[in-house]
């Protein structure tokens, strides 16, 4: 993040991450599924680019808002995902089933048996629903500005700072409030 931006970041990670998806779409041998996982590897670098630019935009008074936010809506999603997944698969008619083995006895030489029904011909199509869903994502990623204005932030939070004092808060007049945490920049 700190040698290409944040916003390059996001792009990235959502590029290896449409790549991923299509891989799991269209792969149909074992081989292709562990290099999808090696690409999906270097998806995961998404979500804490995009922690880091939230952090970085929002005031100080609101990182816990947008990190709550961000956090649910991610588990919004994982727990939601696999169940949007399973009806794709339905909706495709792709069954899911064990491959049965061909040896009886454990110490024996048993390999599975390559027999797939192909009722679909596209073999993982909630995948390529996913892709499609990630392009978009890397569309609206593309409008994220480079660089915000950090100066205007700052005048926003002393003027919200500034301007407010707590009813119940009891003090003596001419005696100044002194913050309970320093504005340092880190």
């Amino acid at each position: 993040m700190r040698s290409i931006g944040n916003k390059n970041t996001i792009l990235l990670g959502l590029g290896f991450q449409i790549l991923q998806l299509a891989w799991y779409g269209f792969g149909s041998e074992p081989w292709m599924m562990w290099a999808a996982g090696a690409v999906a590897a270097m998806s995961s670098i998404t979500f804490p680019a995009v922690s880091a630019l939230v952090s970085r935009t929002a005031d100080a008074d609101q990182q816990g808002v947008v990190q709550g936010m961000i956090t649910g809506i991610r588990g919004l999603c994982n727990g939601l995902g696999p169940a949007l997944y399973g009806f794709i698969f339905y909706i495709f008619h792709v069954e899911l089933k064990e491959l049965p083995m061909t040896g009886t006895d454990l110490g024996t030489n048993t390999s599975p048996q390559h027999h797939f029904e192909q009722n679909s011909i596209i073999p993982g199509p909630p995948f390529l629903f996913g892709a499609c869903s990630v392009l978009l994502a890397l569309l609206v990623a593309l409008f994220i500005p480079e660089h915000t204005n950090l100066s205007l932030r700052s005048s926003s939070w002393r003027k919200h700072c500034g301007g407010h004092s707590h009813p119940h808060s009891a003090q003596a007049p001419g005696e100044a409030k002194e913050p309970l945490l320093q504005d340092t920049n880190v």
